[in-house]
């Protein structure tokens, strides 16, 4: 039965050490004992150069996860492949797989982050704010509550004198 394991490898060639290893997989004839490899990923709203555009951003970088029947070959196909330093375990020589629960937990939540991608620039109550672009452009004001959801702030801005709350989304406002 195939189980899944978390493997250590180098930060910021996850891809790369990846493909890799389903080369390594194929070429010896192990696609019925290691299954998947899987990078955890998920979608961020970012804003760059005044455009908001979808990211995606790993979840744990710096690891991949196998779902495999360990044997000594997959183990040494494993720890052999460039960029692979190894098995998370308290015995690298006899790694311990992720239980239900655990691989559940992960699995679940990047199906969550799918959906709807998470803003990357967060906000907090009481941050001073200047407005980029809208109907309110150039003033500045306060905000009052986040939420982190939707993407939205509600921020308190002084318009003829008084206090109005407006909604805006984050990527119409920027840190004063």
């Amino acid at each position: 039965m195939a189980t899944w394991y978390t493997l250590k490898v180098q930060p910021e060639r996850e891809e790369k050490i990846r493909g890799l290893l389903e080369q390594r997989i194929i070429s010896k004839g192990l696609q019925d004992q290691i299954r998947t490899v899987l990078i955890p990923t998920e979608a961020m709203a970012e804003i760059r150069g005044g455009k908001k555009r979808i990211v995606e951003h790993k979840m744990y970088p710096g690891y991949l996860f196998a779902e495999m029947d360990l044997s000594e070959e997959t183990w040494y196909l494993i720890t052999e492949t460039t960029g692979v330093t190894g098995f998370v375990a308290s015995n690298p020589q006899a790694p311990k797989p992720l239980s239900e629960a655990e691989i559940s937990k992960i699995l679940k939540e990047i199906d969550d982050k799918k959906e709807k991608p998470k803003p990357k620039v967060e906000f907090e109550v009481e941050d001073h704010v200047r407005i980029k672009e809208g109907p309110f452009q150039n003033y500045e004001g306060v905000v009052e509550e986040v939420f982190p959801a939707k993407g939205i702030l509600r921020v308190n801005v002084h318009i003829f004198g008084r206090s109005t709350p407006v909604e805006l989304e984050y990527y119409q406002v920027e840190r004063s």
